[in-house]
């Protein structure tokens, strides 16, 4: 049932006419429920009041697999403008963004040149950029462009996906860069040789990669609505001595309100995704798709707003 529920949400997140019913009809239902907003100014408001809550945040101008020059230059200003209004603005707030979104299908010196450009001025205002990683054809080029910008910048990390056989190798092989990362279960679906078909196989490769990270001395992002996960990662903590500023848990806007309250309560840095533009449709049917469970934390988050 897990499996046919993945593939149904995984199907619906292709679907052009519900995406484009969703950018015409959805933005103001899904802001301040889904999405911060249909832009990053109208996000400003839904992050204050987060960060007034002790909880951080990271953002994203939702879009991938540009094909476009003209689009991959407009979202690297995006990227710019958005991060110098953090900084103005005193939010505390970090970027992720996607490779494709810079042009990565096209060309990689177009990719290069935009993420330099991002990465400048991130390293001016001393804001996090993390490269979200994405779909097993464009995985090695995400890490080897990652490995690149790491030689020269500080304020740049990447993501890393346990559903993949491949990650704990890509996990050692980070090393030498004390990478900041962010380790998430995984969204796409990919081919049994290149994943974990079943789910209890994910979990524990996850759990092994949150150790192996942690043990490493890599800062960590643990990105999961998962209690076992979470629970699982503060027992490692104590047992190893771990310090909670080694650490983090990260976790989607508008789902499990409370949990991100409660590990802020608790002394935990608790970070949270907030997207925001049109393109919001694909991105929640993907979420849905993760884990059955957050079919329910969306739906509770939707209508308690």
């Amino acid at each position: 049932m897990e499996a046919i529920t993945r593939d149904f949400f995984l199907y619906l997140s292709k679907n052009s006419l519900l995406n484009k019913i969703a950018q015409n009809r959805g933005g103001s239902f899904a802001a301040g429920k889904l999405i911060g907003g249909v832009d990053f100014k109208s996000s400003v408001r839904f992050i204050r009041d987060l960060n007034n809550q002790g909880l951080s945040v990271t953002v994203d101008h939702l879009g991938e697999f540009v094909d476009s020059v003209e689009v991959a230059n407009e979202r690297t200003e995006e990227c710019i403008s958005t991060i110098e209004m953090i900084s103005k603005e005193g939010l505390d707030s970090q970027v992720s963004l996607k490779m494709t979104s810079l042009g990565l299908d096209i060309d990689r010196d177009l990719v290069v040149k935009n993420m330099t450009r991002i990465l400048d001025t991130a390293e001016k205002h001393k804001i996090m950029v993390t490269i979200d990683m994405e779909d097993v054809p464009r995985c090695q080029a995400t890490i080897d462009l990652f490995k690149q910008f790491k030689e020269k910048y500080s304020c740049v990390s990447t993501v890393l996906q346990a559903y993949l056989y491949r990650t704990e190798k890509d996990l050692e092989d980070l090393g030498k860069y004390q990478p900041f990362l962010r380790l998430v279960k995984g969204a796409y679906k990919e081919a049994p040789e290149h994943a974990f078909p079943e789910k209890t196989d994910v979990d524990e490769n996850y759990k092994k990669l949150i150790e192996q990270s942690l043990l490493n001395g890599n800062y960590t992002a643990i990105a999961s609505h998962d209690d076992q996960i979470i629970e699982y990662t503060k027992e490692l903590a104590k047992k190893h001595n771990i310090s909670n500023d080694r650490f983090e848990f990260q976790m989607l806007y508008g789902m499990r309100n409370k949990t991100q309250l409660e590990l802020a309560k608790q002394g935990y840095k608790m970070r949270v995704y907030v997207p925001y533009g049109m393109d919001w449709y694909g991105y929640f049917m993907r979420r849905l798709a993760e884990r059955p469970a957050n079919i329910a934390f969306a739906f509770k988050g939707i209508f308690k707003k």
